[in-house]
């Protein structure tokens, strides 16, 4: 694609114009987006949109179709070589590296978060399937699932692996009467979990879980890690599992609910939004759990996230004019506008590619002795 006719024909197969009249076609506002694409994979063009290069009015759409006609299988460039390179090398989610994505994503400001997230304050994919009828609605309905999953009962001891910012803690702490302790690498959610849950049976832990006491080994009726597997990496997901494993009684359980996706990492993602991060695909989770757990149940719903990011999409937009005012300490703009294309750029390439079902999410129900906790 180093010329505007060669992504002429490379996108008409998806039946995508340049600076057609369909709301999926891109609109060019600079020819140097071809070269930066041919060059830089997806990397390069998600880089030229944030700079401003090229314009959509459904993003959602335009990823949608190259996604459902496989065009980004064709899209290459030095990014995902030395990206692919680098993972091959060294553990990039490492203990040392632990806090790196909380640093460059979690700690943006639960400004963002609670204006995007809403009430629920959860940053995974909501379950829309008991038929809830808003974004709120569908959390809600996500974190009963897990709990219901996970057999809650009153007096039971949960660990959750990556809390985010506490609101699955205190639900289940409200309506099942579980014991909860979080794990968090994020001091901003640290912070406003703490807030939420005073008063509450919820402690937490600030750290990386294979950082964990010693002295919890065995202690856990369940444990429940949202999609934060995702953090963890290849090189890491016997390890996390290990540990899960671990910190559970004989008979207790754990519920994961996962990203799913190819193992290879979306180099754009990875670097802009959530450093280092990788979704592992199906077989590499069930390697990993090889001599651990046994699945249980699974239950994918990955047309979910699709609504799910298009609500948040739509909250973001709706929370923009009073995140565009914040200012740091030294005055300067929190979010500007780059931040403004950079983040829609993030939720519509992910809602595109759920919709076209290259990734998937699902709550996994793993168990040490094939027999679920209800």
């Amino acid at each position: 694609m180093k010329t505007r006719p060669a992504a002429e024909k490379f996108l008409s197969e998806a039946g995508i114009t340049l600076n057609g009249k369909q709301p999926c076609d891109p609109h060019i506002r600079d020819e140097r987006v071809f070269f930066r694409t041919y060059l830089w994979g997806t990397l390069g063009l998600g880089d030229a949109y944030v700079d401003g290069w090229w314009e959509c009015d459904r993003l959602d759409e335009f990823f949608y179709k190259v996604i459902h006609h496989q065009l980004d299988r064709r899209v290459g460039g030095v990014s995902e070589h030395l990206w692919n390179l680098r993972d091959s090398m060294i553990n990039v989610q490492s203990v040392r590296r632990a806090f790196q994505v909380a640093e460059h994503h979690y700690d943006l400001g639960n400004e963002l978060y609670e204006g995007m997230l809403g009430e629920s304050m959860g940053y995974s994919s909501a379950y829309f399937g008991t038929g809830a009828s808003d974004l709120t609605q569908a959390q809600f309905a996500k974190f009963d699932a897990a709990c219901r999953q996970l057999g809650f009962k009153k007096g039971m001891k949960v660990l959750e692996i990556g809390c985010g910012w506490g609101t699955f803690a205190a639900y289940a702490a409200e309506h099942y009467g579980v014991e909860v302790l979080g794990v968090t690498v994020s001091k901003e959610q640290l912070a406003y979990a703490e807030k939420i849950c005073a008063g509450k049976r919820i402690q937490f832990f600030f750290g990386d879980y294979r950082t964990l006491p010693k002295h919890l080994e065995g202690t856990f009726d369940a444990v429940v890690s949202i999609e934060m597997i995702e953090a963890v990496g290849l090189k890491n997901l016997r390890t996390y599992m290990d540990v899960a494993s671990r910190m559970l009684k004989r008979d207790g359980a754990f519920l994961v609910q996962a990203i799913l996706g190819t193992g290879d990492p979306d180099v754009w993602i990875s670097t802009r939004i959530f450093p280092n991060g990788v979704l592992p695909s199906m077989v590499q989770m069930a390697k990993s759990i090889e001599g651990l757990f046994r699945i249980s149940h699974l239950e994918s719903f990955g047309l979910d996230y699709d609504k799910t990011l298009m609500a948040w999409d739509e909250r973001f937009r709706a929370s923009w004019p009073a995140l565009s005012v914040l200012k740091d300490e030294a005055g300067k703009p929190r979010y500007d506008e780059r931040f403004y294309r950079m983040w829609r750029y993030y939720l519509m390439v992910c809602a595109g590619s759920f919709r076209a079902r290259k990734i998937d999410v699902a709550q996994i129900l793993l168990t040490k002795t094939g027999v679920a906790a209800h």
